[in-house]
């Protein structure tokens, strides 16, 4: 029995999904103006985990993620300026090159933290035309209206809306400002709004009221419903969500269909700094890239993700993020260690603690309960070695470190990549993907000129690599490629 919270009830409920053994699994995926930072990864992470726990289960999932291209406001409600329109200026390309980078370099993200790509990916722009057909069924329900900027949805004609809501939701709806003078309500929100008059937009369409581009909160509804239907089982997200956006995709759903459109609703806490809380507007993001430029391997950060639970909030430092660091290279090394270890036959022991790891798992993610039972494993001299490594193996459908490539990858392996802290502290990873693409590329030019004999144009490229803060050395056989500092 697998129990989720549910933001809809506000407790943790045993989870029955519409057709058993089937999970149709919907979460909000990026607005592609700019890079994803680690608070928005850690969300991704926990939707990873959640679908990687049911499928451990043996439930087959169907996971449908957006990719939001348009309509999504630097005011994440209905004013200002659209952050991909917004992101064109700034870089001076289309939008539409915009929103490919950026989706691009979200997929590399993903993959750099082992996250399972969902089984569709659907884009906003996809799906203006079935945008426009839901916004005429709630006019033709009497749901909109129009005013000079835009269609807007009519809050009071619903008589649940709001059903999300807790206290802090209901509390911070008070100090609401009503942006949008003309509206009927505070919490109405924007279907559709009209291209400002004396500006073309790149990214505008033909429709019944004007020309313009879909509402935010209208996108997520069609895209979930157009591949999963409606109710679907689960619907994921970050904890901003819950008081607007996904407010709204709900409203939407029940006025134009009588059904609602999920379930289950689940949301994950923020990540926060030292000093408070990170965003892109306040301009003090960290990316994963950033991270890996210091030398750390991205799976180091999903191991802080897998320690605090996705409810809590995490408090994100140099401290934590080397204490991860520290920990994974640990878990690798007596992974490596036990991997070598004769097969033996599995005790009761060896159940008793598969079945304490899904009774983890399945009350609502204890992923932190877990990563501490896999160390209970490793210290227990009451299990043979053998055992150790077929458990932490099996765990790691759930963790996604990466355990079992260990130990093919690090006796195949050309390459070794170490880092080591300020303190001196070796770390190391056996993953060349995670150096930045140009050490990458001149590691391998390297390569080439020293199998081509060419010593001296290889040295060259080697103090090139100096230059830009990383350190190679040959031995055994293997290029070592270090980062002296984090």
């Amino acid at each position: 029995m697998i129990k989720l919270y549910n933001t809809l009830s506000r407790k943790k409920q045993e989870f029955k999904p519409i057709k058993p053994k089937q999970v149709g699994m919907y979460t909000c995926g990026p607005t592609v103006y700019w890079y994803a930072h680690i608070g928005n990864l850690r969300t991704y992470i926990f939707e990873d985990i959640l679908k990687r726990v049911l499928e451990y289960n043996d439930y087959k999932v169907k996971h449908v993620m957006n990719i939001t291209d348009v309509g999504h406001l630097t005011s994440d409600s209905d004013f200002g300026e659209d952050k991909l329109e917004k992101g064109a200026k700034k870089e001076r390309k289309s939008v539409w090159d915009i929103a490919q980078f950026y989706t691009d370099q979200f997929k590399k993200d993903i993959k750099l933290l082992n996250i399972k790509e969902p089984d569709i990916l659907i884009k906003a722009t996809d799906t203006i035309k079935e945008q426009i057909e839901l916004i005429k069924e709630l006019e033709k329900k009497g749901f909109a209206y129009t005013i000079k900027d835009g269609v807007y949805f009519d809050t009071s004609k619903l008589e649940k809306y709001g059903k999300l809501w807790g206290p802090k939701e209901k509390k911070e709806l008070k100090g609401r400002i009503d942006e949008i003078k003309e509206k009927r309500n505070k919490t109405d929100f924007a279907l559709w709004k009209f291209s400002p008059k004396d500006e073309k937009r790149q990214m505008e369409w033909e429709s019944p009221w004007g020309i313009g581009f879909p509402g935010w909160h209208t996108e997520c509804v069609v895209m979930s419903m157009k591949e999963l239907g409606v109710p679907f089982d689960i619907h994921c997200g970050a904890i901003d969500h819950v008081s607007i956006h996904h407010t709204n995709e709900i409203a939407q759903a029940e006025a134009a269909y009588n059904k609602p459109l999920s379930n289950y609703w689940i949301h994950g806490e923020f990540l926060n700094l030292k000093e408070g809380k990170m965003s892109k507007s306040l301009g003090n993001i960290i990316t994963l890239g950033s991270l890996i430029e210091k030398g750390i391997n991205p799976l180091a950060f999903r191991y802080l993700c897998l320690g605090v639970h996705y409810r809590s909030k995490l408090v994100f430092s140099e401290e934590s993020i080397e204490f991860a660091l520290n920990s994974l290279n640990k878990l690798y090394e007596k992974t490596i260690e036990l991997s070598n270890s004769p097969s033996q036959e599995l005790g009761n022991k060896f159940n008793k603690y598969k079945e304490k790891f899904i009774t983890y798992i399945n009350d609502d993610l204890n992923t932190p309960k877990a990563l501490a039972l896999a160390w209970e494993i490793i210290k227990d001299k009451e299990i043979n070695d053998y055992e150790k490594h077929e458990l932490l193996i099996d765990f790691d459908n759930v963790f996604g470190l990466k355990l079992s490539s260990l130990k093919s990858s690090s006796q195949n392996s050309k390459y070794t990549i170490k880092t080591i802290n300020k303190d001196g502290v070796l770390m190391w990873t056996s993953d060349f993907n995670v150096l930045p693409e140009d050490i990458q590329l001149l590691v391998k030019k390297r390569e080439d000129q020293r199998n081509n004999k060419n010593w001296e144009m290889a040295d060259k490229v080697r103090k090139e690599i100096e230059n830009k803060g990383w350190l190679i050395e040959d031995s055994q056989g293997k290029t070592i490629i270090k980062k002296e500092s984090i």
